[in-house]
């Protein structure tokens, strides 16, 4: 719970104005990690093999809800 929590303030922190909140619900399943936007599922753990990095959460996230917003030092090296 506290790595859902610590990016749920991450992205509420990043994209101030663009979302409107963040909901975290507790899994009957153990190990289910899923961030999903708009019905849109944008991580998923298990198909990943892991937990997603910060940066690649917020360009994820930032792809779907506002593509033109610079994420400053979490942009992809290409500039976008």
């Amino acid at each position: 719970m506290l790595r859902a929590a610590y990016m749920a303030q991450e992205l509420l922190t990043t994209f101030t104005g663009d979302i409107k909140g963040v909901l975290l619900v507790p899994s009957a399943v153990n190990g289910r990690y899923t961030i999903s936007t708009n019905d849109t599922v944008v991580f998923h753990r298990k198909r990943e093999n892991g937990f997603p990095e910060i940066k690649n959460l917020k360009q994820r996230i930032r792809d779907i809800v506002n593509p033109g917003k610079s994420l400053g030092h979490s942009d992809k090296a290409t500039g976008v």
